[in-house]
């Protein structure tokens, strides 16, 4: 794992969000890209290395949606950014990390992701990102 890539927040409402974050961080979003796979609406903020991305769901059976009837608005999960995905995901699922999907898939930001089960990293979801070349 290289480095810690964005940190993901699941949000109830992307606008009102959009403009809190613009007012904390002092930058505008770079990116706002709906990924139909996962039923999300994604907006991406950067200030130096640091990345966030707001995730409102689009439909009320996503994964986004599930976690904020659940839990709330907050920190949903931490991706890191690696060099090559497939050999991330053989080692990770090598020592017992259970992979939530056991091929890479697109999602946003012009990346290929995996999610890791959260119950095999301490109950924190992580994403594992390798930019597409």
């Amino acid at each position: 794992m290289q480095h810690v890539e964005h940190i993901g927040i699941a949000v109830k409402s992307l606008s009102e969000s959009n403009t809190l974050f613009s007012k904390l961080l002092g930058v505008s979003p770079y990116k706002q890209e709906g990924v139909e796979s996962e039923g999300v609406l994604t907006s991406f903020f950067q200030t130096g290395q640091t990345k966030i991305e707001l995730l409102e769901a689009t439909n009320p059976d996503s994964p986004i949606a599930k976690f904020i009837e659940k839990k709330g608005e907050g920190i949903h999960h931490i991706a890191f950014e690696v060099e090559d995905i497939e050999t991330e995901m053989a080692r990770l699922k090598s020592e017992g990390f259970i992979l939530l999907n056991e091929v890479p898939k697109k999602g946003a930001d012009n990346k290929l992701v995996c999610f890791l089960h959260p119950k095999s990293t301490n109950s924190v979801l992580v994403e594992l990102c390798q930019t597409i070349r």
